[in-house]
């Protein structure tokens, strides 16, 4: 009986996992919804830089995806996606640190 519900859980784990990072691409860098009309911002720029390294594999496969949004508004674009960049692999850092301390 625990068998059954532990592979009933794997399969709506990964059933949500497939859904959430399908849902994530529509996001993407040089995906067409940036326009010179209306480029991309700090958020779209905070955005891009959190999904950087999943863009980075899928660039590898897709010519159109890139890691960054060439169509953006400069300095704020610029601003949200290396503060996403410096926060998620700093934070990385940071919670290695601990748990080198704690062992």
């Amino acid at each position: 009986m625990k068998t059954v519900h532990k592979q009933a859980k794997r399969i709506v784990l990964s059933i949500l996992l497939f859904a959430v990072l399908f849902s994530v691409t529509a996001c993407l860098p040089g995906d067409g919804k940036a326009t010179v009309a209306s480029p991309a911002h700090f958020l779209w720029g905070v955005w891009h830089g959190w999904l950087a390294p999943l863009s980075l594999v899928i660039s590898i496969f897709d010519d159109n995806i890139r890691i960054y949004e060439v169509l953006n508004t400069g300095f704020w674009y610029d601003l949200g996606f290396y503060m996403a960049i410096i926060s998620g692999f700093g934070g990385l850092s940071l919670a290695r640190r601990k748990n080198r301390r704690d062992g």
